[in-house]
């Protein structure tokens, strides 16, 4: 390449120099493209479209940024498996069924367990009345740490029990009704 046909500075400015000329250059290649009607593009290793000064729009580039290209956490990504093929509620019943005591505490996990999970109401069975008594007036505790690990509405009301009531029942065979105890007396 000859001195001849490196641009040249305009009168008046100083000697141009690395980039400066490089730019230069690229200028009038694209003004002389345009002038025989070819379609002139910025290249790829620009990240700006159209005209510097014009504010021209930014490519999108991948970068340091997070951009939906990049790969994904596994978790995010059964997640939204799980929500496109409505798994949630299923998904939601075992992680409540099988973190029971880190959702609502070893204490309270100690003395009642999840029994059943059906039309968002859970049936809890605790192992004394008292118990149960004690978790009826912690019932909105209960379904606020309930909410927060599962979401909201999975369980909207509990239903609290006591044990079961003994049986009266001696044998493999009995009378129905009150039975031989109408006898005493």
């Amino acid at each position: 390449m000859t001195d001849e046909s490196l641009p040249q500075p305009k009168p008046g400015e100083p000697p141009l120099t690395g980039y400066e000329l490089a730019r230069r250059a690229l200028e009038e290649a694209r003004a002389a493209a345009r002038a025989a009607g070819k379609s002139v593009g910025q290249g790829r290793s620009s990240p700006i479209t159209g005209s510097r000064r014009g504010g021209g729009t930014r490519r999108r580039w991948s970068g340091s940024g997070p951009d939906s290209r990049d790969p994904q956490p596994l978790g995010r990504l059964a997640g939204g498996i799980a929500k496109d093929r409505g798994w949630e509620p299923q998904i939601g019943q075992g992680t409540l069924f099988g973190m029971w005591e880190q959702i609502v505490g070893t204490d309270i996990a100690a003395h009642a367990k999840p029994t059943l999970l059906q039309d968002n109401v859970l049936h809890v069975q605790a192992e004394s009345t008292a118990w149960a008594t004690q978790l009826r007036y912690m019932q909105s505790t209960i379904l606020a740490k309930i909410a927060g690990a599962i979401g909201n509405g999975m369980v909207t009301s509990l239903r609290i029990t006591g044990p079961k009531a003994p049986s009266w029942r001696k044998g493999p065979r009995h009378v129905p009704g009150r039975g031989p105890r109408d006898t005493y007396g």
